[in-house]
């Protein structure tokens, strides 16, 4: 990979794991303010290592690993960067699988936030889907069978990944809507540091399959992957510690970071079908959309509260 690609993939990682994890971040700084000073410290340290190391690090090389038949735990990491046919070979015969599983729960991601979640209405139409939120099931069962009767024409573990990425969905999607209804009575809950260090630690591996999965649009390498939500990751923390209010300032951040989601899902579900699209898309078309609702954002910060 040229250096001026690797650079512009690792910094694309860095800023989709970063504004894709921003819930995660809300909620990590309402927890951690119920904590002692000891507990914070340590979700902060041994907590970072945790998220990037064993959770943004292995899960990807397990995906990598688990799709590649024939590949072995060290091939799998290095994959993309070896020079063994059939190592070459047996990642691209996965590849098709994992693009097409990481797009549908992409897609999938989306459509629940389109339709389903409280936002800030960042473009025109957003409103009125979301009095329809109703719809969101039919629209995300046509969405899978969409893609499964398209893919059952070219190879039917392309169905299989189609449902391993919808069953995935929901299964974190649970995940989410619990922490988020735990989180608010966690103060008063009577829980010690502990339980809520193990909480967020969960929590936080829960929310990092957005980063992972999403990650795969922009390259197969699971070291690059590693460096660039390692960085994300990083930021993350930053933030949850010192800026996390300032981030709630920007009313259309979400936006941009489902908006990117819905691209980079375009983009897996296009490649896995065989319409191969520049290296450099993912990347850009996330510098771009989220570059576009961060101004909107900042423009909407500067203007003046309306007097009461």
């Amino acid at each position: 990979m040229p250096y001026a690609e690797l650079l512009v993939t690792i910094a694309g990682l860095a800023l989709f794991e970063t504004v894709s994890s921003l819930d995660n971040a809300i909620i990590n700084a309402e927890v951690l303010g119920t904590m002692a000073a000891r507990a914070r410290r340590w979700f902060l340290t041994w907590g970072f290592f945790i998220a990037v190391v064993l959770v943004r690090g292995a899960l990807p090389w397990l995906i990598v690993w688990l799709t590649s038949s024939g590949l072995g735990p060290w091939q799998a990491f290095i994959a993309t960067f070896s020079r063994d046919p059939q190592v070459i070979s047996a990642l691209e015969r996965a590849a098709p699988v994992l693009l097409i599983s990481g797009g549908t729960f992409l897609l999938l991601l989306f459509v629940h936030w389109l339709f389903m979640e409280e936002k800030h209405y960042g473009l025109p139409g957003e409103r009125l889907v979301h009095r329809l939120g109703a719809w969101f099931y039919s629209i995300a069962s046509f969405i899978v069978l969409g893609l499964a009767l398209v893919t059952m024409h070219r190879d039917v573990t392309l169905v299989i990944g189609t449902l391993v990425g919808s069953t995935a969905f929901f299964i974190t999607h649970g995940f989410k809507s619990y922490a988020e209804e735990q989180e608010a009575g966690m103060s008063s809950s009577g829980m010690n540091d502990v339980a809520k260090l193990l909480y967020l630690e969960v929590i936080d591996a829960t929310f990092s399959v957005d980063g992972v999965l999403g990650a795969f649009a922009f390259t197969l390498a699971v070291p690059i992957i590693l460096l660039g939500n390692g960085l994300g990751a990083f930021v993350v923390r930053q933030l949850t510690v010192r800026n996390i209010s300032r981030i709630k300032e920007l009313k259309y951040i979400k936006n941009g970071a489902m908006y990117s989601i819905f691209c980079l899902g375009v983009i897996m579900v296009a490649d896995a079908l065989g319409i191969h699209t520049s290296t450099w898309l993912s990347p850009v078309a996330t510098f771009i959309v989220i570059s576009f609702f961060l101004w909107k954002s900042l423009i909407e910060r500067r203007q003046p509260s309306p007097t009461t």
